[in-house]
């Protein structure tokens, strides 16, 4: 069986709210190693980049307003590293979160292997740039840097590629700023929102999905799922919930059909606020999905 290695970013500088730096404690504490080594795999736990916290970057705001972006710039490139490594190693780089602006530097380094398709499966677009969000907080921009909107420097690429457009898939949104509408639309990118999710079915749904990634030729993909993605009352530990996500056999199902599918070769879990969960649940179920998609079945 495949080998993986864990990476932990211990990141909240890309949002306002303190917590989701725990998030790599909480999923180990869930017994992710455990949990992915009773599948047959071997885990190489890497621990933890060394991030600083809010008060040690010092750093003023950038013209734009933009804070902490140097900082976050220079984890990603540590992560992108990373990431680069496992690949070129025959691992499956498993990056453990911190806010979402850390798959700027995972999706970074993953591009950098090769070409790859990215599923985004969140209940934000993560789309903004400085000129569109309201909040200028940088987990709001990721997507958009990997596409090559500002911040540019948010996602620090180790080759001249961009990811395609139409190489990204967003999947479970349902809260999108008005400026960020814009640009989804204008550029084009793939979208399965909640609604299709409720019109369709989630089989359905991921069928098309599927053939997405399979129409432009992509072998590879990398699966970026923020646990806000889920209903609230299924993980209520997230920084900003939604309400109206996905539910328990939903998410499980979408993992599942990507294990048979076989071609998910790396993963980001952000977004954990372990301060606002109950007993762990949130970080538990993240794990389960992980197990899910990297084999684990019912039969």
């Amino acid at each position: 069986m495949q080998a993986i290695h864990v990476m932990g970013v211990p990141m909240d500088l890309g949002q306002g709210r303190r917590g989701v730096d725990m998030g790599p404690f909480a999923l180990r504490y869930a017994e992710l190693e455990r949990r992915l080594e009773r599948l047959g795999y071997t885990v190489t736990d890497l621990g933890n980049l060394d991030v600083p916290g809010p008060e040690e970057d010092e750093a003023p705001p950038d013209e734009r307003g933009l804070r902490h972006l140097q900082a976050v710039a220079r984890v990603n490139l540590q992560l992108a590293e990373q990431c680069y490594s496992a690949i070129n190693s025959g691992a499956l780089p498993l990056t453990l979160g911190g806010d979402h602006s850390v798959a700027a530097g995972s999706v970074a380094g993953v591009r950098a292997a090769g070409r790859v398709g990215v599923l985004w499966i969140d209940a934000h677009a993560d789309f903004n740039t400085p000129d569109t969000s309201p909040s200028l907080n940088l987990h709001g921009m990721p997507l958009g840097a990997l596409l090559g909107q500002e911040p540019a420097a948010l996602a620090p690429y180790l080759t001249n590629e961009r990811l395609a457009v139409e190489d990204v898939v967003i999947l479970g949104l349902r809260s999108v700023d008005g400026g960020e509408r814009d640009l989804l639309r204008l550029r084009g990118v793939p979208v399965f929102s909640m609604r299709v999710i409720d019109e369709q079915g989630i089989a359905a749904v991921m069928r098309q999905v599927l053939r997405h990634f399979t129409e432009r030729g992509l072998e590879r993909l990398h699966i970026s799922f923020d646990a806000d993605s889920l209903d609230p009352t299924l993980a209520p530990g997230v920084g900003t919930p939604v309400p109206g996500g996905l539910s328990y056999r939903e998410a499980h199902l979408i993992m599942e059909l990507l294990a048979d599918d076989g071609r998910a070769g790396s993963m980001d879990i952000v977004e954990i606020n372990p301060i606002l969960d109950d007993r762990n649940q949130t970080a538990d179920l993240c794990v389960e999905l992980a197990a899910s998609l990297l084999g684990q079945s019912i039969l």
